[in-house]
């Protein structure tokens, strides 16, 4: 191992196409979402360099990562010098967990760096004092409370799904819309639960139909929240070429279409949501969803202790 390969570390995070279903349960602190990771990343590297003064990051914008770099780096109690490098392919403030990604990843490569532990609990722990967070530190499709930070439960597993996405533009800061009031009422807090009691049970048995009814309710509920004027359009295209629902990114700017890849005409499907899409929407991207095989469920209280990092 040269000098430089023990100078550096890196960490990777997966992104979401949005939420499978975003809401308040009827609790104290009952704010939550159920991730929909996809195969887009971030990948951070930290290099280590006596001759630099202090941390910093490139591209200079990523100051959150660069914050949570020196919030390791404090914890540590020890001189750390070096710069913090940044690089997505996941677009930023459209509701697919740039951001999360970014301090996940961030968060992997000081451990590598530093060689020290990094498991989910301290990742949460530090990311609660930056910004609400997906739930992109476990490899699941996992229910977590993103405004405590805090992991509810892990839900399992789905089959591949593909996703023909569109983005309405502009961008959403997600921390400023989750300072905005939002005000449930007792029946849709009922709701959710019911919702995501719903998921708790399809995942783990791969109903991607279930899946996808639960996706377009919670797309529905979300628009007195963050109003997408595409969504009447995709439900249309959704129900034209078969597809499973429509998912949302609920404080992002993202809409997608949810087709079974298993399906032999799942591409035939997929190009004609697409073509509808362009026509209608423009701004079309394909994401393919992640599975995760051997993740562990029903979990216990503490799942995040039977997840790798």
């Amino acid at each position: 191992m040269t000098l430089r390969q023990e100078l550096t570390g890196t960490g990777t995070a997966f992104g979401t196409f949005g939420e499978l279903l975003q809401g308040v349960l009827p609790e104290d602190g009952g704010d939550f979402l159920v991730t929909l990771p996809v195969a887009r990343w971030s990948m951070a590297t930290f290099r280590q360099d006596a001759g630099v003064g202090g941390i910093g990051v490139r591209p200079a914008h990523k100051k959150k990562a660069l914050q949570l770099a020196r919030m390791i780096a404090e914890e540590e109690r020890r001189p750390v010098r070096g710069v913090l490098t940044v690089s997505s392919v996941i677009p930023e403030g459209k509701g697919l967990a740039s951001s999360s990604a970014d301090l996940v990843a961030t968060a992997r490569a000081m451990a590598s760096t530093l060689r020290t532990p990094m498991p989910p609990c301290r990742i949460e722990r530090l990311l609660a004092r930056i910004e609400p967070t997906d739930g992109v530190l476990y490899p699941a499709i996992v229910a977590f409370h993103h405004r405590a930070v805090r992991l509810r439960a892990v839900l399992g597993t789905l089959p591949a799904m593909t996703v023909v996405g569109i983005d309405e533009g502009g961008a959403v800061d997600t921390v400023a819309y989750n300072r905005i009031p939002k005000s449930f009422s007792t029946a849709q807090s009922h709701e959710y639960a019911r919702l995501l009691d719903r998921l708790s049970y399809a995942v783990p048995r791969h109903d991607l139909a279930e899946v996808g009814q639960v996706a377009t309710r919670s797309a529905l509920m979300n628009q007195p929240f963050r109003y997408k004027r595409s969504l009447d359009p995709m439900l249309e295209i959704c129900r034209d070429v078969g597809g499973l629902g429509v998912a949302v990114g609920h404080s992002g700017t993202t809409l997608g279409i949810l087709l079974d890849s298993r399906d032999p005409s799942c591409t035939r499907r997929a190009m004609e949501a697409a073509q509808a899409c362009g026509e209608r929407a423009g701004n079309v991207a394909v994401y393919r969803t992640l599975s995760f095989p051997g993740t562990p469920t029903p979990t216990s209280p503490h799942a995040e202790t039977l997840l790798p990092a």
